[in-house]
């Protein structure tokens, strides 16, 4: 098989952006975790869970941005293969989201594209930089995502559970890759960069749940 350029290495990740930002361009390998819709939902209760889940798809969407530009840039083949395997698993989550919001009645947040651009470019200076501190960029990520995941969990009703196994599941593979990140060498970030980055992803929060 020949070895890809990175030319062609960046026409894919180009692909694949479009395909994250395209509606129903992929497909969860795992099934939607099940429950009964037979839930009676108030508007205000929707409209509040479908601002969770655009934040959520948001979040896949710059998981999947800085997966392929850390994997673009990474300094050996076996990080590098660890990165797109961990962005190819969190597909479900991007899948999941998304027709949860489709559930809902709701859309994804208009303003993914740049989100993407974004997390991409971050990720490919990340990648940059070296291994250690591209993986550690993960855990560090990881963790924010695991504190925002939980939060929404104490926000969902206990009676929607269809919502609930899907962050529950997310919350689960979340925690995974992050451990992955540490043990395949990344560096834990000290509590001020992880303070910082906490702040910054309120930003993205706060604007993706109501747009």
């Amino acid at each position: 098989m020949r070895r890809l350029s990175k030319f062609d290495d960046l026409i894919c990740k180009i692909d694949t952006g479009l395909k994250t930002l395209t509606k129903g361009a992929f497909e969860a390998k795992r099934d939607l975790p099940q429950a009964d819709e037979s839930l009676d939902l108030s508007k205000e209760e929707s409209k509040h869970i479908a601002g969770l889940m655009r934040i959520n798809h948001t979040g896949e969407v710059c998981a999947q941005a800085l997966y392929q530009g850390q994997s673009l840039t990474a300094r050996n083949t076996q990080t590098r293969e660890a990165l797109l395997d961990a962005a190819e698993e969190e597909i479900d989550h991007l899948v999941w989201c998304e027709t949860r919001l489709q559930d809902l009645g709701s859309h994804a947040s208009y303003l993914n594209p740049l989100f993407y651009g974004l997390s991409f470019g971050i990720g490919a200076i990340t990648g940059a930089i070296n291994d250690e501190i591209s993986l550690g960029f993960v855990e560090a990520t990881e963790d924010q995502v695991c504190k925002h995941l939980q939060d929404h969990l104490e926000q969902i009703p206990e009676e929607d559970i269809k919502t609930r196994q899907i962050l529950e599941q997310m919350l689960i593979d979340e925690q995974e890759h992050g451990d992955k990140a540490l043990e395949q060498g990344g560096i834990e970030f000290p509590w001020g960069v992880k303070k910082g980055m906490s702040l910054l992803s309120k930003a993205m929060t706060s604007t993706t749940y109501h747009l």
